[in-house]
């Protein structure tokens, strides 16, 4: 079978853009990922587009219309039929044609501004708050987390902490990482800004069409896979994930599911993307093993930690102590703040942002991290500052 017939055999078996993947003309594949994109990142919602959706699509790409064009038709098509359509079908049909004209502008600020007027544009006349920043606090239930909630950003804070989390990345310097650092950073970004949740809804597809045109700036111009389109729901499920912490289930906000995700998006790797892998149930098995370890080491070391105890008090922290041990819980709390850590030096708010502790909790962590070795206090820059441990430490 020739790719031409994989193609056409791909479209019928429900993705009718298939056939313009290897289409001679990159205007055509340029015009079919924007399109796949924008439906693709419906799903999110649980919303589906209609055939009309499809056929004038499918004409825009074979440029027959223009974008202005195909929005215009999908404007019109339910400004007539306004007594007789499914309100969530006309919200996928509207959204993917203002999300396809969106990607095709070359335009880009990085602003707060910008995440604002994406919101505006792309839910105008389909939520009364567009564009508008919500003035209550949040939760949602979600399938990954079993039912349970993400923490989202407080209302009175919202501005603000965009402005925080911008300006840090806008302060990033990328040079001399590798690649796989530099994802790890994009992804540690967008679950931050993701995680503040600014918007009652649409919050996912406003910071997707934001976060593509940010991977555009940054250089990804060929960012033109299907990865939003055919994993959409998975990009939420590993957000979820990326700003959850669970320790009575042994689950940690990690950004390793949005890490592949990306690799996928920005490398063309072909990593398995199952949802299941993401459910907290899945962690929570993982870590009743791995809780099961920590115990066992723990009651070796108990002997050990005793004897060291007159230490503990006068915080030995040089070379590798070996005087406290983290075990599986706090080594990979302690990966999560360092990956998610903007600066060298930090204190005891940014462990309670990043991980989600109480002041008491946050302050806990920092000695045990000092009596491990792991980070060493820092003079001059105020009281309570620490750095990571370095090979030079």
């Amino acid at each position: 079978m020739s790719d031409r017939d994989k193609d056409k055999q791909t479209a019928h078996a429900g993705d009718p853009f298939g056939e313009y993947r290897r289409a001679a003309d990159p205007s055509r594949r340029e015009a079919a990922y924007y399109w796949r994109t924008a439906i693709g990142l419906q799903e999110v919602d649980g919303l589906a587009p209609s055939p009309y959706l499809i056929e004038t699509a499918k004409r825009q790409v074979e440029g027959e219309i223009t974008l202005e064009d195909a929005r215009y038709r999908i404007e019109a098509y339910y400004e007539e039929r306004q007594a007789e359509v499914d309100t969530r079908t006309e919200e996928a049909d509207k959204v993917s044609a203002r999300i396809a004209s969106l990607l095709a502008e070359r335009g880009f600020t990085f602003s707060v501004g910008e995440i604002l007027s994406l919101h505006g544009r792309l839910f105008e006349g389909i939520y009364p708050h567009a564009g508008q920043l919500r003035t209550y606090n949040i939760t949602k239930k979600e399938w990954v987390l079993g039912g349970d909630t993400v923490t989202y950003g407080t209302a009175p804070e919202l501005r603000a902490t965009l402005e925080y989390d911008l300006q840090q990345e806008r302060g990033f310097a990328y040079a001399g990482l590798t690649e796989a650092q530099r994802i790890r950073r994009l992804a540690a970004f967008l679950a931050g800004l993701w995680q503040i949740h600014p918007f009652a809804e649409g919050n996912t597809r406003t910071f997707a069409v934001f976060f593509i045109k940010y991977l555009r700036f940054l250089g990804y111009e060929g960012v033109t896979n299907d990865a939003f389109a055919e994993h959409s729901i998975y990009f939420r499920n590993a957000l979820v994930r990326a700003n959850y912490t669970n320790l009575r289930l042994s689950v940690h906000a990690t950004t390793e599911y949005l890490e592949t995700f990306l690799r996928n998006l920005l490398l063309n790797e072909d990593h398995p993307l199952h949802n299941r892998a993401l459910h907290v149930s899945a962690a929570a098995s993982e870590g009743s093993v791995d809780q099961k370890q920590d115990i066992a080491a723990e009651k070796q070391d108990i002997g050990r930690q005793k004897q060291d105890i007159g230490a503990e008090m006068q915080d030995n922290v040089g070379g590798e102590s070996d005087c406290i041990s983290l075990g599986k819980k706090g080594k990979a709390q302690s990966e999560l703040l360092r990956s998610r850590l903007t600066e060298d030096v930090f204190g005891r708010e940014q462990v309670m942002a990043i991980l989600g502790l109480s002041p008491a909790a946050a302050s806990a962590f920092l000695k045990k991290l000092l009596l491990s070795g792991v980070i060493v206090t820092v003079s001059g820059q105020g009281k309570g500052k620490y750095s990571f441990r370095t090979e030079k430490q």
